[in-house]
């Protein structure tokens, strides 16, 4: 035998305590109050009739006091819980792991998916044998202990009750795993996986885990697979004009029928757009909206069956967290040139800096720097290049032969260098033609050579244009200041470091403030949660769709807020698997245990303990014991 509930040390120190406790009240029951009473005579005859029974009056007292012993003794049995070491040894070792992706949020089956494997799982809690052992385990992007190897039941029930479905993908082969690592020396194991079994390629998870001398058991949750889901999100503001912005969408339809869904687009919590479309059988619909305007930071999508019910609502909604409204800081390096600052002059959102070549480079950091005739070694704080009838050295791209009298004969029309613009009656009177490199693109040229070119030197992308805009009719057009916006443009476009939202299941970098070590995060529930923070960026593992909040308190600020998305193609496909796993087929029920009755003994301890204080309070009330 062994206890399993309090060590022996304990139970000896606490028996000790109240056996002495129940003696000293023993004691004091014993004790008889002095009373005056008239007649001495009289109660000295009835006390003669009494000295006849003193024997069996001690004998009862002392009966009294034993039943008191054996009833702490029976309590203090129950509190160790002893139980025989082969007995426990003997029963079957169960690992249960409960699917807690976004799939088992289906409603297809009442209350959910989840609620349908939780159900399995109490009852296989409730049909324990006495001498079984189970671990509970939730299994979404990393499986997650909730219990030890035990065989107590209320604790297995109340981990159970706290399980909840994320807003992940499920990593089966890791919480197959793990499942392994935990039976590993454990006799008669077991795993009982309750899921809707949607994991994809199933012959690739069978080649990685290893399950030989494992009993597997597979249940499936489940009804249909009717779903319709947002699998793509994304939105970007116009560099140049930060009141805009365009977002893109996917939609797919999951099912095998034609689906009509009422799509809404919300700025700031406002609904800003309503469509209805149509959907075919499994087709994915891509959405591209552009030139929107009216939301300023928090976008989201959402989508609704408008005939029958979507099985899954937690990818029926999308969210984005539009970056910073922000001034592109612009550089000229000119000995004067008005052209150019003019048109600069037209963007409100460019903050526009010149200086003489003379006086280059300046202090501060800019975003785009434009050289105007000139070519200095770049400064690394100067962003992007932008060079202007670039002179013979100096210049990331080389000058070719002197040429006069041209125009743009060919020209790239997809290239948004050139976007809105028509090149075709462009006169320049002279300028030299570029030698481009092999990674170059040539954007614009004439049929004496190339004369607008872009590329990347050394990680920095730069555009060069083979002419002086005021030795031709260029400057006198629109599609000069559309040039010189398209270009700084497309350089704050290049700039990919910021994410309009994180993909659930993955570990995020969040940029924060470097002097952090680390910051509380305010999942979408309002919950706070810690993340470590390294280099500048907090390492979070986040397992919920919505919008976030860093908190970093007076360690620093950083990205104040942040959007995630489930978005995983993969998750949203919810038809059941019901085929089973690894060519064994699925069971309808979690098994019930092996068989055995299952024996508490600290139940039946305190069974005893609480029979006996019954029927000492019996005999003492029949006067049998006192």
């Amino acid at each position: 035998m062994e206890l399993t509930g309090l060590p022996l040390s304990q139970l000896l120190a606490l028996g000790g305590a109240l056996g002495a406790a129940t003696l000293l009240l023993y004691v004091l029951k014993l004790r008889r109050r002095p009373v005056a009473v008239p007649f001495a005579r009289i109660w000295q005859r009835v006390l003669r009739d009494r000295e006849s029974t003193t024997l069996w009056s001690r004998l009862r007292r002392i009966l009294s006091f034993l039943l008191q012993l054996l009833l702490l003794a029976l309590l203090l049995g129950a509190l160790g819980d002893p139980r025989s070491i082969a007995t426990r040894g003997e029963g079957r070792h169960w690992v249960v792991l409960v699917d807690t992706s976004a799939s088992m949020k289906a409603t297809d089956v009442e209350p959910s998916r989840l609620g349908r494997a939780k159900d399995e799982a109490l009852a296989m809690i409730q049909g324990l044998g006495g001498s079984e052992r189970m671990l509970l385990a939730g299994m979404g992007a990393t499986p997650t202990p909730l219990t030890t190897m035990t065989a107590d039941r209320a604790e297995l029930e109340t981990a159970l009750s706290k399980l909840e479905a994320s807003d992940t993908r499920a990593d089966v082969a890791a919480g197959f795993e793990f499942a392994r690592d935990s039976l590993r020396g454990r006799n008669a194991p077991g795993i009982v996986l309750l899921s809707d079994g949607a994991f994809g390629d199933l012959e690739a998870l069978k080649a990685r885990v290893d399950l030989a001398g494992i009993e597997l058991s597979y249940v499936p949750v489940g009804e249909s697979g009717n779903n319709v889901a947002v699998t793509e999100f994304s939105v970007r503001r116009y560099p140049l004009d930060t009141s805009r912005y365009e977002v893109l969408l996917e939609i797919t339809n999951l099912t095998d029928k034609a689906q009509k869904v009422e799509l809404s687009l919300l700025g700031d919590g406002l609904v800003t757009d309503v469509s209805r479309l149509e959907l075919k059988p499994n087709e994915r619909l891509p959405r591209f909206y552009s030139e929107l305007s009216g939301a300023s930071e928090r976008l989201e999508a959402r989508i609704r069956l408008l005939e029958g019910a979507d099985a899954l609502d937690a990818d029926n909604h999308a969210y984005a967290l539009m970056p910073e409204r922000r001034r592109a800081r612009v550089l000229v390096v000119t000995p004067g040139n008005t052209y150019l600052e003019a048109a600069l002059l037209l963007d409100e959102y460019l903050d526009v800096a010149v200086v003489h070549p003379k006086a280059y480079p300046p202090a501060g950091r800019f975003d785009v720097t434009i050289f105007d005739g000139v070519a200095p070694s770049a400064a690394e704080t100067g962003g992007a290049l932008l060079y202007l009838d670039p002179p013979e050295t100096g210049s990331p791209v080389k000058r070719g032969k002197r040429i006069e009298g041209f125009g743009f004969d060919t020209w790239d029309k997809k290239s948004p260098l050139l976007r809105w613009m028509a090149m075709g009656d462009i006169q320049v009177a002279h300028g030299h033609a570029l030698v481009p490199e092999k990674t170059d693109r040539v954007v614009g040229a004439s049929e004496l050579g190339p004369l607008l070119v872009s590329g990347t030197r050394d990680g920095r992308p730069f555009i060069a244009l083979g002419f002086d805009a005021r030795n031709s009719d260029f400057v006198l057009r629109v599609a000069w200041p559309l040039f010189l916006l398209n270009s700084i443009n497309s350089f704050v476009e290049a700039d990919t470091s910021y994410l309009s939202s994180y993909r659930t299941g993955e570990v995020w970098q969040i940029p924060v403030s470097v002097e952090a070590t680390s910051v509380t995060l305010r999942d979408p529930d309002g919950r706070r949660r810690r993340a470590v923070v390294r280099d500048g960026r907090a390492v979070f593992m986040g397992d919920r769709a919505g919008f976030y909040r860093v908190d970093a308190g007076a360690q620093g600020a950083g990205q104040g807020a942040f959007a995630a998305n489930l978005v995983d193609l993969e998750e949203s496909r919810i038809a059941p698997n019901k085929k089973g796993l690894f060519g064994r087929a699925p069971q309808a029920e979690a098994p019930r245990g092996g068989g055995r009755v299952r024996f508490d003994p600290w139940l039946v301890l305190l069974l005893g303990a609480i029979g006996l204080s019954v029927l000492e309070w019996v005999t003492y009330h029949r006067r049998v014991t006192v």
